[in-house]
């Protein structure tokens, strides 16, 4: 019997070794309610278990858990170098992905078969090798693939690190800062974001603006607010050689690795990174200012969206990028709206709730909402101008 007070499963006779598994369920909840006198009433009220949809949830449970575990275990073939190893060689067994590794033996076999049970590698029983499949060496290995997934992995496995902390602020309310987080965050949030932006950002997003193309190519002005790291910055620095570039974060660490990268990249002449909240980046006269997956995260996007629009020339452009959502919540009840609720619990409602104001826009704030911060901030133009199954892009005009 389940009920309110201790939970069960009792399980019934198979009638032979041929017939599956059945489990007697009986559940009993109790309801505590006021009567109208003051006083305390419990009913207790028989609740039906549909057998087939419980054992479907609990082994959905499972797999669940093998992913969360596999969060980990990515990233440590990232670090190790299996994944690259096995992309390089072919077909290996364990103690040979372990010698061109440097790592135990032991430890490689137990992370090919968990694995190759989650299919992010293959196996071949017949030699007991395990390689990668085109696709999956893709997916893996090759940071110029627009495909390239460990990011995505190591920024959840700092999420889920953090987590412990978040849990705590939730009973509160209380904010967890960008800067509070650690190093698998700010890296795995830029390698993440990064395939995206090269495969998109020069050859669809800024297109797609009205004439910002050719301003850059004239020779703008341009502001990336949010700028992290700086890789959208540097890739806009790279196609525009005769433009300027001004990247600002409120984070000083990240500000610091935008500036090594800029140096690293040869183009710290004509890009430079700056430490300043969202609202008081420094300048003005900007043709073109940029946020990159990040408007929803700041604790004052309106006040952000002002200060933008009065460092903008009058024919100015605002490009907003945000994670692509519906405005309604069934319309982000799939797997990428999974991903970006739970990054949104973890880092991004967090991160506002941080700041001043703390308007906790969340990472599936939708269209109308952006439409609705942009046009209060007395922009008189916004569009979607692009998207892809993973961003929106948004343009507005003063």
């Amino acid at each position: 019997m389940l009920s309110s007070g201790s939970t069960g499963l009792t399980r019934g006779p198979t009638g032979s070794e041929a017939s599956p598994t059945r489990f007697t369920l009986a559940g009993t909840t109790t309801t505590t309610g006021m009567t109208p006198g003051g006083g305390i009433v419990s009913i207790d009220q028989h609740t039906e278990i549909d057998e087939g949809k419980l054992m479907q949830f609990v082994f959905r449970a499972v797999g669940e858990v093998g992913a969360a575990l596999n969060a980990a275990l990515v990233v440590m073939g990232d670090r190790l170098g299996l994944y690259q190893a096995m992309a390089e060689v072919g077909p290996l067994t364990p103690d040979e992905l372990a010698g061109r590794t440097g790592t135990a033996e032991r430890y490689v076999r137990e992370w090919l078969n968990a694995q190759a049970a989650g299919d992010f590698v293959s196996y071949e029983p017949e030699t007991g090798r395990y390689f990668l499949l085109p696709e999956q060496a893709m997916a893996l290995t090759d940071p110029g693939s627009p495909a390239y997934l460990p990011g995505i992995f190591q920024v959840a496995l700092g999420s889920v690190l953090d987590s412990p902390r978040i849990t705590e602020a939730a009973r509160s309310g209380a904010g967890f800062g960008w800067h509070e987080h650690g190093a698998d965050v700010h890296e795995g949030t830029d390698r993440f974001f990064r395939p995206g932006y090269n495969a998109n950002l020069i050859a669809q997003w800024l297109p797609a603006l009205d004439g910002v193309v050719g301003k850059l190519e004239r020779g703008g002005l341009v502001a990336d607010v949010g700028c992290g790291h700086g890789s959208s910055t540097i890739l806009m620095a790279q196609a525009f050689p005769d433009s300027t570039f001004v990247g600002t974060d409120y984070h000083d660490g990240s500000v610091r690795t935008a500036r090594q990268r800029a140096i690293d990249a040869g183009v710290e002449g004509r890009v430079r990174f700056e430490t300043a909240a969202a609202s008081a980046y420094e300048g003005g006269g900007y043709d073109l200012v940029t946020m990159f997956d990040c408007l929803h995260d700041m604790g004052d996007p309106l006040g952000a969206a002002r200060h933008v629009r009065g460092s903008l020339k009058a024919d100015g452009t605002w490009m907003i990028v945000e994670p692509y959502a519906g405005d309604r919540v069934e319309d982000n009840l799939n797997p990428v709206g999974r991903v970006y609720y739970g990054f949104s619990t973890l880092l991004c409602t967090p991160a506002s709730l941080s700041q001043e104001v703390g308007l906790a826009l969340g990472a599936q704030a939708g269209e109308a909402r952006i439409r609705d911060v942009v046009t209060a901030a007395g922009f008189s133009r916004f569009r979607r101008a692009a998207e892809t199954p993973f961003n929106l892009v948004f343009e507005a005009r003063p």
